[in-house]
């Protein structure tokens, strides 16, 4: 049996009091490290082996030059924000949304992009994030816009989605709490497409090729949300597209 390396860092400052920051200050504490934080603005921060940015990116290149110098390795959690003049050393970003009421297991099972300037940051970046649960893989600069983009299609637009839904559902005179009842579809639905891949999880209408039912869920649309009219029409098309790919199942 492989014995692991020893931890490189003892000794964690968390920057950022928000979701992320105080999820990172749970989750590494149980971790067992030595973790200050999280500090807000102009709070002093914590000499540390390690400080974890969790700050909007407009912020880190300013607060990590205020930190440069004090020896300690900087990263960032943001998804977006690129390593190269940034002024940090590694990236440690967790693929999942935060709510703001996560407890310690916030990281465990949960994809984490990491880079690193150095061979020895990304070992860092990658120390941490399996210290608390997370699986590393590596983001290079030039790949970050697009996986981020890739993130927000697969979260941020599945909310707005979701407020689509429920704006249809409302305007078409069903109960205030209809959410209640789409949340499963929704749920078998996104472990249908995680365990099969888009093809094989397609249902409905168009996957039925039945245009009939298409025009009729259309004419809805245009009459009761008609300010929907154009994203039911795109995502109608994109869905005819899957339909027809011949993407082999996962």
């Amino acid at each position: 049996m492989s014995i692991p390396d020893p931890r490189t860092v003892a000794r964690l400052s968390v920057v950022g009091p928000g979701r992320v920051g105080r999820a990172a200050a749970l989750a590494f504490t149980a971790a067992g490290y030595a973790v200050s934080g999280p500090s807000g603005r102009g709070e002093p921060v914590a000499e540390a082996d390690a400080v974890l940015l969790c700050v909007p990116d407009r912020e880190i290149g300013a607060v990590a030059a205020a930190l440069r110098g004090r020896g300690a390795l900087l990263g960032h959690t943001s998804g977006a924000t690129p390593l190269a003049g940034s002024g940090v050393d590694f990236g440690l970003h967790p693929l999942r949304s935060f709510a703001g009421a996560e407890g310690a297991d916030a990281f465990a099972g949960v994809g984490c992009a990491v880079a690193g300037v150095s061979p020895q940051a990304l070992r860092t970046a990658e120390e941490l994030a399996r210290a608390v649960g997370g699986t590393p893989f590596e983001v290079a600069d030039d790949q970050r816009a697009g996986y981020h983009a890739a993130a927000s299609i697969a979260s941020n637009f599945l909310v707005t989605l979701e407020a689509a839904a429920e704006r249809v559902a409302a305007a078409s005179g069903l109960p205030a709490d209809f959410r209640a009842h789409l949340a499963p579809l929704v749920r078998g639905t996104v472990e249908n497409w995680a365990a099969h891949g888009p093809r094989a999880a397609l249902t409905g209408p168009i996957a039925r090729g039945d245009e009939e039912t298409v025009h009729r869920q259309r004419e809805a649309v245009a009459a009761r949300a008609p300010e929907l009219l154009a994203l039911f029409d795109e995502l109608s098309d994109r869905t005819r597209a899957l339909v027809r790919s011949e993407e082999t199942p996962a």
